[in-house]
Parts: C-alpha cells; structure tokens; sequence
C-alpha cells in the first residue's frame, strides 16, 4: 500500500528538527498546570479502569509519556519519525518507545488501557480522522479512556521553515463540536470537555484557544 503523502512529508520534518524540538519544549509540560492536571486526572481514570497500557500516540521526544510513567501508568510512546524516537529513548532510557503511526497501529484488539494522543492529531487532514478514531476505538479495551489535546480553531496552517530547517509541515485547528462528533462516530463517547484560554505569558506563548476532550470506549452494555 502506497503511503499517503502527509506521513512522508510529516516524518520527515520531524526528523529533521528532532534535537531541536526537543531541547525548546523540554519544560513545556512543566509550565502548563492545567494540562498537568488534566493529565493527572487520566491516569487516575486508567489507573481505577485497570484494563491495560497507555499509548502517547505521536510521542515526540517522550515527555509526556515520561509524566504518564510518572503518575503510575505502564506507558509507551509511538511516533512516526524515527530521529524523535531516538530522541525519545536517550532521554528516557527506561520507558519503550517504537515507530509509527497512528492510522495504522501495530497493536492488538482491545489491547490498551488508554490512548493520549497530545497535540498530535493536528497533523492528521480532516478527510482521514474518522479512520484514526476508528484505530483509536479498535485498540482500546472497553471502559479504556482516550485525552485529546489540540488547537482550537477552523485554520490550516502550512510551515515550510522550522528551527533554520526546510519543513513541510501541515497544522489543523479544530472546533470541538466537530472532533466530539467524528469521536462519537467512531464508537467513543465523550466523557468531559474543556476549553482553556490561550497562556500568552512564560516561555512557551499562545495564540489560539487550547482543547482538551476525554472519550471512552463503551463498557459491554448487561
């Protein structure tokens, strides 16, 4: 199967602004308190749900699947560039990390306990992401929790320059009406939703509204 032109040119982005990227968003996480305790707040669901590993799908260099570990959960990350992946696995040597992608995950059934997928999905054209909820519902076991984290809005954004290196690189916004909708479609319900204004303060500044939508796979109805 021929592989659709925005993974290539994704991955090979990434791969080339892999250390870069990395060493400017290492405290990221630190300073965003809400996202932390959105986070923490998945783990403790994972945790209590019992039924299995959580996925940070489009990892990146593994922060947040090093804070995931942190909070208790057996976590593991997946990214589609390998240069982040080996960015990933230097800086957190004790956590598992693969490559690839999440419209087409190397994962059994029902197998994962939950999915982050944190400011991943943006990368993803409209056109594709029913097929990648419909992955993301595959693998979870039911009562299997999925955080979602994107930009807020209705722009799409290309960057052809990133850290002094050539790029391709395609950005979604989205409304959370319409990501509920394709979740839902997908077999997942929404559990909680919020919307938080953009932190336009600190070392990492916003521009856009930041959205955060938690879904579950259904339990087996008695």
């Amino acid at each position: 199967m021929t592989e659709p032109d925005f993974l290539r040119t994704t991955r090979a982005s990434y791969d080339a602004v892999a250390a870069d990227y990395a060493e400017r968003f290492r405290g990221e996480l630190a300073s965003k308190p809400l996202e932390r305790a959105l986070l923490a707040g998945f783990a403790e669901l994972v945790r209590a749900a019992g039924n299995g590993s959580v996925a940070d799908l489009g990892c990146g260099p593994g922060r947040v699947t090093a804070h995931l570990h942190s909070l208790g959960l057996d976590t593991f990350g997946i990214d589609l560039s390998p240069k982040m992946i080996a960015v990933a696995r230097q800086a957190h040597p004790d956590l598992p990390f693969y490559e690839g992608t999440m419209t087409s995950l190397d994962l059994p059934d029902a197998s994962l306990g939950g999915i982050v997928a944190w400011y991943s999905v943006i990368h993803i054209p409209d056109g594709r992401l029913p097929a990648v909820f419909a992955e993301f519902h595959r693998v979870l076991a039911p009562g299997g929790h999925l955080a979602l984290a994107f930009q807020v809005g209705e722009d799409h954004t290309h960057l052809a320059e990133a850290f002094g290196h050539p790029v391709s690189l395609d950005f979604h916004s989205r409304q959370p009406d319409r990501v509920t909708e394709l979740l839902e479609r997908a077999g997942l319900e929404l559990r909680a939703r919020m919307v938080r204004e953009p932190d336009e303060d600190g070392d990492f500044p916003e521009k856009t509204q930041r959205g955060y939508l938690l879904a579950r796979r259904p339990l087996p109805r008695p």
